[in-house]
Formats: structure tokens, C-alpha cells, sequence
């Protein structure tokens, strides 16, 4: 294995899951992808915004709105964009989700894709989603803690 291909390297991270939903569990998922998937995920072009997470019947489980734009340099036998891409994990952790969804208000999010090893690995998340006043409660946290972080930097900058 080549330096290039050892250890782990983020290609996108979805923020938005983050603002939107509170993360439960997590769970490292291969995905099944082209060649040329592969090759434009390499160059770093990819977006998780609109991407959801879905169990069809046969107990599979699939990425489903991700984009990952065609590679530059393909010919025909480019891929779709935005096809359904079937996520890689064992059937125990399939049941474990499936029965996590029949929850009221919990949902599969991707959280981000990466490449693990010179594989590509999709991080995914049993999570609940938050009420407006959740989100503005964890904003205004965060800001109160950007503050207080600057306030004390400003303090140790004086008492030199």
C-alpha cells in the first residue's frame, strides 16, 4: 500500500445534520461505487446537503441523494450524479437501525464520507431531529462559548 493510501483523509462532511438533528449512534458504512466515482471523490468534489439515508424492504440499506458530480476526465460509461449508492454493513447493524427508525422522530443521516485505507467510507448516524428551539439554544451556546474563549484570550494577551 502506497503512503497516499494509508490512514484516513475527509472528503465532505454534512454541517447541516449536525444544526438538525441530535446524533445517537454511529456507524461506519463502505459504500459501493464506479470507478469514476471514485476518481471525482479523489479531487474532492462531493456534497452530502440534501442526502438521506433509507432501509428498502430487503433489509438493504442505501445512500440515497448525495451528489458526486461526474469525473472531469470520463468518457460515455460516466456515472448518474445523484444515483442511489447501497451503504456496507453487517446485518446485525442493519436490524439495529431498522428498528431505530420505528422510533417516533429518529431518521439515518450521513454525516460525511471519507477515505479510510484508500477506501471510501461513509459515516452514518442514528439521530433525532431537533425542534427550532433546540437549534437556537445550541447556536446561542456555541456563541457564548466563542465569546467566553475570546474574552479569556484577550485576558492572557494583556497579562503579559
Amino acid at each position: 500500500m502506497s503512503k497516499q493510501q494509508q490512514g484516513t483523509s475527509l472528503i465532505v462532511q454534512n454541517r447541516r445534520a449536525r444544526h438538525d438533528y441530535t446524533i445517537e449512534d454511529r456507524y461506519e458504512a463502505g459504500i459501493a461505487l464506479s470507478g469514476t466515482e471514485v476518481k471525482s471523490l479523489r479531487e474532492g468534489r462531493a456534497s452530502l446537503a440534501e442526502s438521506f439515508v433509507s432501509i428498502d424492504r430487503r433489509g438493504e440499506i442505501w445512500l440515497e441523494g448525495a451528489n458526486i458530480p461526474e469525473y472531469l476526465n470520463g468518457t460515455w460509461n460516466n456515472h448518474a450524479p445523484k444515483r442511489k449508492r447501497k451503504l456496507l454493513l453487517h446485518a446485525a447493524e442493519i436490524a439495529k437501525l431498522s428498528r431505530g427508525i420505528e422510533a417516533k422522530g429518529y431518521t439515518i443521516v450521513p454525516l460525511s464520507l471519507y477515505f479510510k485505507d484508500g477506501r471510501v467510507k461513509a459515516e452514518i448516524a442514528l439521530a433525532r431531529g431537533k425542534k427550532e428551539y433546540d437549534k437556537r439554544q445550541a447556536l446561542r451556546e456555541e456563541q457564548d462559548k466563542r465569546e467566553a474563549l475570546r474574552i479569556m484570550r484577550y485576558a492572557n494577551m494583556r497579562n503579559r
